[in-house]
């Protein structure tokens, strides 16, 4: 087969299938479902099967090693499928292992067509209307975000009554352990006017519940208005959204420590809307490890935001970003994030083993801590953080909660919805409820969701 037979034929009249899997965090699954949009006009229409995709997107994540190796063992895959499929397959890797190892996965993987940065997937059309020549080309994140979002289309083909909406993109933090500011560039945000539109669109679909989304989604500034100087601040695009007409939950994630304002603190006390549910990442619970870590910011700075925030908010929830086994990490350091975990109490968390990313100043520091004892202290942490979690989740019995119903549940007319502060909840005789926000009893906390109960109108009453 040649390499100009392995290209769709735009315009032909069989429909063409488009398969996307996606790795890593939020970002890339609105990046994911933004790609299926400027496929769509081609005549890509999606399918949750991957032998019979046409087109097969792999948007994928850099942050730890093992999510990109599982990039490459996807590929070998995918490359003996192709060989195998009649008519061929198109496949493209996105996403951030595309923008930093783009003459590598080439190099590794000769059945990859495509090679398509963070910033360029609106290139994809274009790209797919070229000859031969495309094969294997590296579009690279050497564009303005601006001109992706501005080349996007304007609808989106969401599904369901939630979704997410990206308003801040790239880092200007430089961790030393992390290879977001070289995938994703420089932190930039969207004009207050195109997320405005986008959210009343999204409204405008049934979504009743957006999640904002950057790398550093607080440092938000965007212009107000295209031709204007002014800059807004993340509260103030919280407070616009909030009175759009159908938009009744909001929130945002990835958040810095740094860049938790008293405006945006202030709103989480005032914005009915903005839930009671935040992700702020922490890293470490030590002084020094944060230093090395280059964080900008101490334990006690830490501390303090979160008890400003339980004060304009109570019921405030908190889960948070753990590492641990960071070069020169000694056993006293890890104690104090434990004892940062004890005084937090967070409802959940992610936690991860120190992955050395090439490029990273981390990745050449000494005192690399061995991965059997990264591996023992993982463990204890996440011991604690489950506990943590199966306790909070355990003290919701007895509450009634506004959940926002999502989807079918597994069993009869069960549905799932989701809880003010993110949890799954599983309620009988509810799938007629599916859009809708609505009183239930939780009578059960597990693991990893809720049980509930619908509350009746005379109950409600009384």
């Amino acid at each position: 087969m040649t390499e100009t037979e392995t290209l769709p034929k735009v315009g032909a009249g069989a429909p063409k299938r488009l398969f996307i899997k996606t790795y890593g965090c939020q970002m890339n699954v609105y990046d994911s479902e933004r790609m299926a949009d400027v496929l769509r006009p081609l005549g890509y229409a999606p399918t949750e099967t991957v032998e019979d995709a046409d087109f097969v997107i792999l948007n994928t994540c850099h942050i730890r090693e093992k999510a990109a190796e599982k990039v490459y063992s996807e590929l070998g895959k995918l490359r003996i499928l192709k060989e195998e499929k009649a008519g061929g397959m198109t496949i493209a890797v996105a996403g951030c292992v595309a923008q930093a190892e783009g003459e590598e996965i080439v190099r590794r993987q000769p059945a990859v067509d495509l090679v398509v940065g963070p910033q360029a997937y609106h290139q994809l059309p274009e790209l797919l209307t070229r000859t031969a020549r495309a094969r294997g080309e590296r579009i690279g994140a050497d564009f303005a975000p601006v001109d992706k979002f501005d080349a996007l289309p304007k609808a989106r083909g969401v599904q369901g009554v939630t979704a997410f909406l990206t308003v801040q993109e790239g880092c200007d933090k430089f961790c030393t352990f992390c290879v977001v500011p070289y995938t994703r560039g420089a932190e930039w945000s969207r004009p207050v006017s195109a997320i405005l539109d986008e959210a009343r669109a999204l409204a405008d679909q049934g979504v009743r519940e957006i999640t904002l989304l950057g790398q550093n989604v607080n440092a938000y500034d965007g212009v107000d208005d295209p031709g204007d100087s002014g800059r807004s601040t993340l509260a103030r695009l919280v407070r616009a959204l909030a009175e759009i007409p159908g938009l009744d939950r909001i929130r945002y994630t990835t958040s810095h420590p740094n860049d938790m304002s008293g405006d945006l603190i202030a709103a989480h006390g005032e914005v009915e809307a903005l839930m009671p549910y935040l992700h702020l990442p922490v890293q470490s619970g030590s002084d020094r490890i944060l230093r090395l870590m280059n964080r900008k910011h101490g334990r006690a700075k830490y501390l303090d935001l979160v008890e400003r925030l339980r004060a304009v908010r109570p019921d405030l929830a908190l889960s948070g970003d753990f590492i641990v086994g960071f070069p020169g990490e000694t056993e006293a350091d890890f104690e104090q994030t434990l004892d940062l975990v004890r005084a937090v109490n967070y409802a959940s968390a992610f936690s991860f083993m120190y992955s050395p990313r090439p490029g990273t100043p981390a990745a050449t520091m000494g005192a690399q801590v061995p991965a059997e004892v990264s591996r023992e202290r993982l463990h204890r942490l996440q011991a604690l953080l489950l506990e943590q979690q199966v306790a909070f989740n355990a003290s919701q019995a007895g509450r009634v909660l506004p959940v926002l119903f999502e989807k079918p549940g597994r069993h009869g007319a069960q549905a799932i919805g989701r809880s003010p502060y993110l949890q799954s909840v599983h309620v009988e005789d509810a799938r007629d409820l599916i859009g809708r926000i609505v009183e239930v009893e939780i009578t059960a906390g597990q693991q990893n969701s809720l049980k509930g109960r619908l509350i009746s109108r005379s109950e409600q009453a009384a």
